[in-house]
């Protein structure tokens, strides 16, 4: 049995900054931007949610 954990496949309309309310799926009620690990996603999926977070963020679409 493989001990590695299987990392969840984001769909493109996740990776939006126009869905918000998709978006704070990944982020905490403080507003910090859950860790990768947590998230159980890969690298690449990690940065391009970071990304969409901050464009959200600055067009005032999150908090």
């Amino acid at each position: 049995m493989s001990t590695e954990k299987k990392s969840q496949s984001l769909t493109p309309q996740e990776l939006d900054f126009h869905h918000a309310h998709i978006l704070a799926r990944y982020v905490t009620e403080t507003g910090k931007i859950i860790p990768a690990k947590m998230n159980r996603i890969n690298a690449k999926q990690q940065r391009k949610i970071t990304k969409a977070i901050k464009r959200a963020r600055n067009l005032r679409l999150m908090k």
